[in-house]
């Protein structure tokens, strides 16, 4: 079995919650005993879901997999904000939303579906002059990342939670959810920060199919 992971094979693993797609990476590593492996599109700590794995030969195709649009559900909650637009940093603000009619919400929406430009979070993994933007972020120094354009092809929300709103997203390479998630608060007047991120699929890859990570590495074992 580990003679074809040397070789070159596409995993489907659900990263779980609160690790990062490198520690999924160097989890895999150590268990399949393989040189090389990587995977395609990087998930927050905070964001679970589909990650792609590939190891020996099949490392050269993430790239290509890594240009696929992909696919996310989850929710955010309109009238607080944070920093990182996620739960990685405390409340910064606290605004009154109930004013607010579905029209407003719905408006948004559109307003963010289609061609957008979007600046990344200061809290990511970008690089700027070299460093990663986050570890700016962290010291207080300031970020200045560029703007980017991203293409929402489909967004659909769920109001029937306020102040939480269910949302799913197909989007290009490169969208940032926590962003998507500042913006949409930020248009309609009220802040907002993302709550919980699964993603569902990248291209024709689909969560459904993949391994727990935990399952993975104990039916490894079992089958050695």
């Amino acid at each position: 079995m580990r003679n074809s992971y040397e070789e070159g094979r596409l995993l489907l693993i659900n990263k779980p919650l609160n690790w990062t797609s490198f520690d999924v990476v160097k989890k895999l590593r150590n268990t399949l005993k393989v040189k090389k492996i990587g995977h395609a599109g990087t998930l927050d700590p905070l964001a679970t879901g589909l990650l792609l794995i590939g190891t020996g030969k099949f490392t050269k195709k993430l790239s290509e997999l890594q240009d696929l649009n992909k696919t996310y559900c989850g929710i955010m909650e309109i009238g607080k904000t944070t920093p990182s637009y996620d739960l990685e940093t405390v409340f910064n603000s606290q605004t009154e939303w109930q004013h607010l009619e579905k029209v407003d919400f719905e408006n948004v929406k559109n307003a963010l579906t289609g061609d957008i430009q979007q600046v990344p979070p200061d809290y990511s993994a970008i690089k700027v002059n070299g460093e990663r933007a986050y570890k700016k972020a962290r010291a207080n120094r300031e970020v200045k990342i560029n703007t980017r354009s991203v293409l929402i092809s489909d967004f659909t929300i769920s109001t029937e939670k306020l102040p939480e709103i269910g949302f799913k997203v197909t989007c290009s390479k490169g969208t940032y959810i926590r962003t998507l998630a500042n913006d949409f608060g930020k248009k309609l007047g009220v802040g907002a920060y993302l709550k919980k991120l699964t993603r569902t699929k990248v291209g024709e890859y689909n969560l459904s199919d993949a391994f727990e990570l935990e399952d993975f590495i104990d039916q490894h074992y079992e089958g050695n």
